[in-house]
């Protein structure tokens, strides 16, 4: 996510009113590198806002990754995490803690197109057991 205020015109021009819940989603999102689940960040918004429902959440998240200011992970057991940064690079999952960490992409790769196919966006994703969890070992 760019930033909150673009993320805002965005949904505004998706034709969703900015309330205060949906501004608290996007102040979970600002600048976080946890990759939250949806289910997460409900629960972040709902103690302030105990009325909100899952569904205003996860809407509101869908029509974010939409409009390209989030992006989807689907990393682990079909459960989807969300990134705020949409700049190209990878994820790394560790098999003992759990945590998504960012991994750089190589800036000098850009690929357009695969064997004939037109490539508009990929994800890679790493699985093992990360620094932290290998040094506590």
């Amino acid at each position: 996510m760019k930033s909150a205020s673009n993320a805002l015109q965005k949904l505004r021009n998706a034709g969703l009113k900015i309330t205060p819940q949906r501004m608290a989603i996007l102040e979970i999102l600002e600048g976080n590198k946890s990759h939250p689940s949806a289910h997460s960040i409900y629960d972040a918004v709902k103690e302030k806002y105990p009325m909100i429902s899952f569904a205003t959440v996860y809407k509101t998240l869908k029509v974010l990754e939409e409009v390209g200011e989030i992006q989807g992970l689907t990393i682990v057991d079909n459960k989807v995490h969300f990134d705020p940064d949409t700049t190209p690079h990878h994820h790394f999952l560790c098999r003992q803690c759990h945590s998504i960490i960012d991994i750089p992409h190589d800036q000098d790769f850009h690929l357009h197109s695969l064997d004939g196919h037109m490539v508009e966006r990929f994800q890679i994703y790493y699985y093992g057991i990360c620094s932290k969890c290998r040094n506590s070992c």
